[in-house]
């Protein structure tokens, strides 16, 4: 007896229910960027293991996925490697390819490489899957979406401004409630300056970046064991505990880094972003958040975490200003801003808040039943003039009991069945069902669509 299949740990089957709400999320998405004059773009799946080799760090390099080479790829591989179970050196030989880790490096990658060929400021978007060979448990898997849009060649806080609009703008549109966090790493450099130990930056940040999950009392007994004396503790507490309005804890910052000209520009960053933003107006709220890191090493400006207030779950999309993003391909100086939504957690907020549109599950508008050969001659003519005007029909192929067409369209969530029988025939009528309310009403065939279109 075969065995069952089955798909690898990690990876998902979606049916048509979810793609049909994952659709609807990248659509929201793709449709916001493109107000904003962001292009889609796309790369490949796989890239050369050149590009993707040393970009993402040791650890990052484990979780390549790497493709063999086609042919004979045995014969091309060192009997030394082989005895000595030289992993790194042995995939060398029989592998050239791998599949893409994020959208990011592939982007950069495109940037270079079509640098004759795009008008900078480049403003670019990109939804398509990544894959990363991790250990899979709940919320993480080996293949998944991002869905990423950045501005590259342009210094201007501008960019800042309109990708906290994109952000304001797609959760609006998906009616989840956020909070949009910012913070600067050149305030981050200047906190490390004030408390006096500049080169400790890192150990400061990964630390203060976990104070939301585990408290000033564990913070702060990390920063210890990462060598930061009680001195330099006691002067940071005061930092990450400002109060106030964000514009009241943006002064208490200028006053605190005044002697940081990192710091200080910083601060006037933040303060150009915020009083922009506001001037244009937000439906989320926007806060200021002094601990806020996100990956310290990537960020050189502006820093964005967004969190969805009714459900307990991480960071739904974050981004932030680098500096050379190109030039680890050999272009030098090409700054960007960039932010990326978490399509997955996205989905799993709207699933838990129940807040996708009753059509979004239906493919179908209308189906027709089939009663005989006459009427679903007569059903396919009517069915192919309404998909004319833009609405979704089908009919039902096969001439069986009218339960089970209607368990059909009741499973497939189609919110309208229209009846064409020997009597509908004659009189040049349609009976229509509306699959919620269980109400039937008589009309012309020549009026259903101005029923359906109402109904869109």
């Amino acid at each position: 007896m075969a065995s069952k299949p089955s798909i690898p740990k990690g990876t998902r089957d979606f049916s048509p229910v979810e793609m049909a709400r994952r659709n609807y999320i990248f659509d929201t998405i793709s449709e916001v960027f493109t107000l904003y004059g962001f292009r889609s773009i796309e790369t490949p799946a796989m890239e050369n293991l050149s590009t993707l080799l040393g970009k993402y760090g040791d650890e990052g390099d484990k979780l390549l996925f790497k493709i063999l080479n086609s042919g004979d790829w045995m014969s091309k591989t060192s009997q030394e490697y082989l005895d000595n179970k030289d992993s790194v050196k042995l995939t060398s030989q029989v592998s050239e390819k791998g599949l893409r880790y994020d959208l990011t490096v592939p982007f950069a990658r495109y940037v270079v490489q079509h640098r004759n060929e795009i008008q900078f400021p480049f403003k670019r978007y990109q939804i398509q899957p990544v894959w990363r060979a991790d250990r899979p448990q709940k919320g993480r898997y080996r293949e998944f979406y991002q869905c990423d849009a950045d501005v590259v060649g342009s210094n201007s806080l501008i960019n800042e401004v309109e990708l906290l609009q994109i952000v304001d703008e797609v959760f609006s549109r998906l009616g989840i409630n956020v909070i949009i966090k910012l913070n600067n790493r050149k305030v981050l450099a200047g906190i490390a300056e004030y408390i006096g130990v500049p080169d400790k930056i890192i150990d400061i940040t990964v630390a203060i970046d976990k104070l939301d999950k585990i408290g000033m009392e564990a913070v702060e007994a990390e920063l210890a064991e990462r060598g930061l004396s009680v001195e330099a503790i006691e002067k940071l507490r005061p930092v990450l505990g400002i109060s106030g309005t964000v514009y009241e804890r943006l002064e208490q910052l200028s006053q605190i880094l005044a002697g940081s000209k990192t710091g200080t520009l910083g601060v006037e960053e933040l303060k150009d972003v915020v009083n922009l933003t506001k001037m244009l107006g937000l439906r989320s709220e926007l806060d200021l958040d002094v601990s806020l890191a996100r990956g310290l090493n990537y960020y050189t400006g502006t820093i964005i975490e967004v969190k969805a207030k009714d459900v307990a779950i991480g960071s739904i999309t974050g981004g932030g200003r680098y500096d050379n993003l190109t030039g680890i391909f050999g272009m030098t100086g090409v700054s960007g801003v960039g932010i990326s939504f978490g399509a997955d957690r996205i989905y799993d907020v709207l699933n838990t808040l129940d807040l996708y549109p009753e059509s979004t599950t239906s493919a179908t508008t209308v189906m027709f039943a089939n009663l005989g050969d006459k009427e679903s001659a007569k059903a396919l003519s009517i069915a192919s003039g309404l998909r004319k005007s833009g609405i979704s029909a089908e009919v039902y192929p096969d001439t069986t009991k009218m339960k089970k067409q209607m368990a059909y369209a009741d499973n497939c969530n189609i919110p309208y069945v229209a009846i064409i029988g020997s009597e509908e025939l004659d009189n040049g009528t349609i009976t229509l069902k509306n699959m919620k309310t269980g109400e039937q009403s008589v009309i012309p065939e020549s009026g259903i669509s101005e029923v359906l279109l109402a109904f869109k």
